[in-house]
C-alpha cells in the first residue's frame, strides 16, 4: 500500500489560521489523507442519506459506555450495530440494524483505489459496518484503537460539515507520538497496514467552519466503513 506523504497539520491556534496554508505532516505508513475527496453535490447526497438513517427506528443515539456514562458523539450504525466494545445485528431500541448499502461498498472501493493506488486491494474490499457519528459544537472522541473487526482490512473515514481537530497517534499507546490534523468536509481519510491500529481521536470540531451549503446547518457528520470479518 502506498501512503499518502503529507497532510495538513493542525496547531492550537488553526481556528484563526484558516486563510492561512497550514503546514504539511508526514503520516504513517498505511495513513492517508486526501482533503477535499468528494465534491460538494455528493457531500450533500451523503447528508441527505445520513438524516435518513438517522430516523428511528434503529435510529441515531448516544452510545452508552459500560460504566454507565453516555459517548458525546451521537451514532447510527449500518450493517452491523456497534455496542462497546462488539457488534451485534439488534439495535438499542430491539429493532434490526439498518442494512448496508451496496453504493457505500462502491464508494469505499473508489477510496481505497485512490488513496492506496491499489485497485486489486479495492476490489477486493468488503465493508459490512459503517458507524455514522455527528458531532455538535461540544462533541468529542477520545482516543481509541478500532479493534473490534475481525477483519484487519483498513478503515475508510468520510467528513462532512464543519472542520475538526482530528488526533492520528501511534500503535502502542495514547502517549505521543502522535499528528493532529485539520479533517474538513469532504476530506477521505484512511489507515490501514502498519497504521491499522493506530490509536486516533477528535480533540474540537472547529468554530465558523459550518457547512450548511451541504444541508448541514451546523456540526460535523463522520462516516466510517469497516469490514467487520464477521
Amino acid at each position: 500500500m502506498r501512503a499518502s506523504p503529507t497532510s495538513r497539520s493542525c496547531a492550537s491556534s488553526c481556528e484563526v489560521n484558516a486563510l492561512f496554508e497550514l503546514p504539511a505532516v508526514r503520516l504513517p505508513p498505511g495513513a492517508v489523507h486526501r482533503p477535499g475527496w468528494l465534491p460538494v453535490s455528493k457531500q450533500a447526497e451523503l447528508v441527505a442519506a445520513c438524516r435518513e438513517w438517522a430516523r428511528p427506528p434503529a435510529g441515531i443515539r448516544h452510545t452508552v459506555l459500560p460504566g454507565g456514562g453516555e459517548m458525546s458523539v451521537q451514532t447510527v450504525c449500518l450493517g452491523w450495530h456497534w455496542v462497546p466494545y462488539k457488534y451485534v445485528r439488534t439495535a438499542d431500541d430491539g429493532t434490526p440494524v439498518k442494512p448496508f448499502p451496496e453504493w457505500l461498498t462502491d464508494l469505499g472501493r473508489a477510496a481505497l483505489a485512490d488513496a492506496y493506488d491499489d485497485k486489486v486491494l479495492a476490489a477486493a474490499y468488503q465493508p459490512d459496518v459503517a458507524l455514522v457519528n455527528f458531532y455538535d459544537a461540544a462533541a468529542k472522541m477520545g482516543l481509541h484503537q478500532d479493534k473490534d473487526e475481525r477483519s484487519r482490512a483498513p478503515v475508510v473515514s468520510l467528513s462532512l460539515g464543519a472542520s475538526c481537530v482530528f488526533r492520528f497517534g501511534n500503535t502502542v499507546s495514547r502517549g505521543k507520538p502522535w499528528h493532529d490534523i485539520e479533517l474538513g468536509s469532504g476530506d477521505l481519510f484512511v489507515f490501514g497496514g502498519e497504521s491499522r491500529l493506530a490509536y486516533h481521536g477528535v480533540v474540537k470540531t472547529l468554530p465558523g467552519t459550518d457547512r450548511p451549503a451541504i444541508g448541514l446547518p451546523s456540526g460535523r457528520v463522520n462516516i466510517t466503513l469497516r469490514e467487520s470479518g464477521l
